[in-house]
């Protein structure tokens, strides 16, 4: 059975999405079976996996209005080394669509549920809005990954996700929890992140991981050549890190 992670905040900007295709890319170099949902409507998850969101035949649309299994719509990040199941603008209508719908927040739930043999773990890469599809994805989760840069407002959308998680798992997903708190973009040079560092290692003690993401700028570039920057540049230091992560990922979830 595949564990199943969100990568979310409610705060934009935060490298949700790099996390999600990087840590996808470390965990294949791992040997771990992966799958990588991508469900914000921009389709940056799918674009940075290797994948044209303009040529998807079939996305994730298609499989939360069940009209195709994942099994159909996935296609095979070849060159990054884990399955995708993608996302184009079709995307944002389905929050439209999904409100008068019966199971409307289960949907990738059941779906998942379907394949979740196949693979050791499955990522989720959340919009940053709490909406109909973050909730789907909150739905299904065993826990929730949080990527976040050491700076003043982040520790204000902290809380407030926070929040969205307790209420999520009080009424629809006893399972959910934070996995841990992940310090990306980080910049030893400047005290402020520094201190922030401090503090969120302080409250929320072995919840944040070790590894710490530094600022990089070849981790930026990879988009744009379509990969993850594991795979982009191996060698860079963001890369290293990434890869570090998933090996503690993977304890983590051993010791579970």
């Amino acid at each position: 059975m595949a564990k199943i992670f969100c990568v979310a905040n409610q705060k934009g900007g935060v490298g949700k999405t790099t996390t999600t295709v990087n840590l996808a890319a470390g965990l294949a170099k791992l040997g771990q079976r992966v799958l990588v949902v991508d469900l914000d409507p921009q389709g940056n998850a799918t674009m940075g996996s290797g994948i044209d969101k303009r040529k998807l035949e079939l996305s994730v649309y298609d499989v939360l209005l069940e009209s195709a299994s994942i099994a159909e719509a996935r296609q095979r990040g070849e060159k990054s080394g884990y399955d995708v199941l993608g996302a184009n603008r079709e995307l944002a209508g389905a929050e439209v669509e999904l409100v008068d719908l019966e199971r409307r927040e289960r949907r990738l739930k059941a779906a998942l549920g379907e394949v979740s043999n196949e693979y050791d773990f499955v990522l989720i890469d959340c919009p940053p809005s709490l909406s109909m599809l973050t909730l789907n994805g909150l739905c299904c989760a065993h826990g929730v990954v949080v990527p976040m840069q050491c700076e003043y407002f982040a520790l204000e959308g902290l809380s407030d996700l926070v929040n969205t998680i307790k209420q999520v798992h009080a009424n629809l997903n006893p399972d959910l929890q934070i996995i841990g708190l992940l310090r990306v973009m980080f910049d030893p040079r400047i005290t402020l992140q520094q201190q922030v560092s401090q503090q969120l290692k302080t409250h929320f003690g072995d919840k944040v991981f070790d590894t710490v993401i530094p600022r990089n700028v070849r981790l930026a570039e990879a988009p744009s050549y379509g990969l993850p920057g594991v795979i982009f540049d191996p060698s860079s230091k963001g890369a290293l890190a990434f890869v570090e992560f998933a090996r503690e990922m993977v304890r983590r979830i051993d010791s579970m």
